[in-house]
């Protein structure tokens, strides 16, 4: 299937469209229009596992994949099989190159991300980033749990975005203008399973060893790479040409 395109016309106008419109409508229309070429990456964070609870509802077989970096938190991998069992959905998991991992570990150990921010970009290219680039072959969209709120790096999200990044696939982004309230309010409501982190304290989850919980009132991404200075802590996986 070749991959479906829009001009930034039409993104623009769609957005114009949306503005209004909750989260199931934008995934409606995604699913009507890319069809077997659109996916879901899920984290299975809160955000990403409204949207599963959302997508079982429109298709019975969502495409949704996750990136294994090989650290992560034991409790994501239960609520991965709790997932598995309430929704019936066949996860697809990307790992990293073997090779790359182990050319990393050779060359610098397992703990050289906590040395700089070069090197800890230079981990999550090789467990996040590239494994992204082959999950997102031959397809038209992508879906994310992305939200305005979540960080200034982020508060310029669209519901539709074109992402240069990756060849020009159409990015999809429902939650965009949701709160983590909305979020919550929804996950509750529909019985959607929780990742045990948030009860401990990780609004944002990612690699073991890369989170921490955060406190009260600080910034709910100040818990992702916490020993770093650099204005804005993204691993790759959204950034923007």
């Amino acid at each position: 299937m070749i991959p479906k395109k829009l001009t930034t016309d039409e993104i623009s106008k769609l957005n114009q469209n949306f503005k209004e419109a909750d989260p199931e409508s934008i995934l409606k229309w995604a699913l009507q229009n890319f069809e077997n070429s659109i996916t879901l990456a899920c984290s299975f964070g809160a955000e990403d596992l409204a949207l599963l609870d959302m997508l079982t509802k429109l298709t019975p077989s969502p495409s949704v994949f996750y990136l294994d970096t090989g650290r992560l938190h034991e409790e994501t991998y239960r609520t991965i099989e709790s997932c598995r069992l309430k929704y019936g959905v066949e996860f697809t998991a990307y790992f990293p190159d073997t090779a790359q991992v182990e050319g990393l570990l050779r060359k610098k150990g397992p703990r050289s991300f906590y040395e700089s921010a070069e090197n800890r970009k230079e981990c999550c290219e090789i467990r996040k980033v590239n494994p992204l680039g082959r999950a997102l072959q031959n397809m038209s969209a992508w879906i994310t749990g992305l939200r305005r709120d979540q960080s200034t790096f982020r508060a310029e999200t669209n519901f539709i975005e074109k992402d240069d990044t990756h060849a020009g696939v159409i990015k999809i982004n429902p939650l965009a203008f949701w709160t983590i309230e909305n979020v919550e309010f929804y996950n509750k409501k529909n019985g959607v399973p929780v990742n045990p982190l948030h009860a401990q304290g990780y609004p944002s989850i990612g690699c073991e060893p890369c989170t921490r919980p955060v406190k009260p009132g600080e910034d709910p991404r100040s818990g992702r790479w916490w020993w770093e200075n650099e204005g804005h802590r993204e691993c790759g996986l959204h950034l923007r040409r």
